[in-house]
């Protein structure tokens, strides 16, 4: 036993100095008690400096928002995957990042750790970057945008509704038609605006821990009225055992009601859409299929269906998918779609703590 441990002493202590890896190592009061060389080389630290040192102080020259660590991993914000940019000296580097928490024998949270791969030269990684880019510009021009659009558009709806009212009293029906069309067109502007603006970080999400289950039966209501209005027919397998998540709950309804109108839309007249959890306690994650019986996706648009302004909707904008790929990215989840020429499953594997 003795032996296995050294062993495995030697094994973390080459792991950490070796590996061409970043490795970063925290304790509950987020203080940091271990680095490799790749990560002091990548993030420009110098390791004797930093250990011991509170996390905040160590990147206490970078917004909250940039940091490369948060305090919340310590609540159990699992992170896998995560593409990033960082830049030290002049030089940038892509980085795919994991991180999760560290729990003793007792299964308390004992500290986190953070691992990140230098993937700057893989293109599959620059392709993902750039999408995030452009849905960070759309999103920083919409915030930059939306008061100076949003102002005149509610002067021009206000006086447009007192100008129908009089048409009506009048008994000028056609014109009356007329205001009806720019009143319309009015609020399709407004849910663009809508759209761009939840492409940009939003300001006041809030991450806690949160019942999945409850989140789904929340927002059932509003699918089955979707449901009926499509003659389409809702079934929820949902238990009431699923592991808590750390996300944000409003933000969930929205990645979760959105995927279902899709189904609901591309299913036309009747149909079946099934919502099922499983619980991959291996992968510690919780998986959300949503399955419609729809003519399905070809594989020629598959690929780009979380495109930004990609749609197949005559009335479409494009942004949905982007902004629920997003949302879900951000929790250290993913997103799946399979679709075998009838049907589309979407399934959400979010992690649990």
């Amino acid at each position: 036993m003795q032996r296995g441990l050294n062993l495995l002493q030697q094994f973390a202590g080459a792991f950490l100095q070796d590996v061409n890896l970043g490795v970063i190592l925290i304790d509950t009061e987020f203080q940091l008690i271990d680095i490799s060389d790749m990560a002091c080389r990548v993030l420009g630290l110098e390791k004797k400096k930093v250990l011991g040192q509170p996390m905040e102080h160590i990147f206490a020259t970078l917004p909250a928002e940039h940091q490369l660590v948060r305090r919340n991993i310590l609540d159990g914000m699992v992170v896998r995957n995560h593409a990033l940019s960082w830049t030290n000296n002049q030089e940038r580097y892509e980085l795919l990042l994991d991180s999760n928490v560290l729990r003793d024998e007792s299964d308390q949270i004992a500290g986190a750790y953070i691992i990140f791969k230098d993937v700057t030269n893989l293109r599959s990684l620059e392709e993902q970057v750039q999408r995030s880019d452009r849905l960070a510009m759309i999103g920083q021009i919409a915030a930059g945008t939306a008061h100076e659009i949003r102002n005149p558009l509610t002067s021009i709806k206000g006086f447009l509704q007192v100008l129908r009212r009089t048409l009506q009293e009048q008994g000028m029906e056609r014109e009356c038609g007329y205001t009806e069309v720019m009143l319309t067109e009015m609020n399709r502007i407004n849910e663009l605006v809508n759209e761009f603006l939840l492409l940009s970080k939003p300001k006041n999400v809030t991450y806690a821990s949160v019942d999945l289950s409850q989140v789904v039966r929340d927002i059932m209501p509003i699918i089955n009225n979707e449901a009926i209005l499509h003659g389409v027919i809702v079934q929820c397998d949902i238990s009431d055992r699923l592991p808590r998540i750390i996300a944000d709950r409003e933000m969930l309804k929205q990645v979760f009601l959105n995927i279902c109108k899709n189904g609901i839309e591309a299913m036309g007249d009747g149909g079946h859409l099934t919502i099922t959890e499983r619980v991959d306690n291996e992968e510690r994650k919780v998986n959300i299929d949503i399955h419609d019986t729809g003519p399905g996706i070809p594989l020629f648009v598959i690929d780009k269906i979380f495109d930004p302004f990609f749609t197949t909707k005559e009335e479409g904008t494009g942004l949905g998918l982007s902004i629920c790929q997003r949302i879900i990215h951000d929790i250290g989840g993913h997103i799946r779609v399979s679709s075998k020429g009838y049907g589309t499953t979407f399934t959400l594997s979010i992690p649990f703590p």
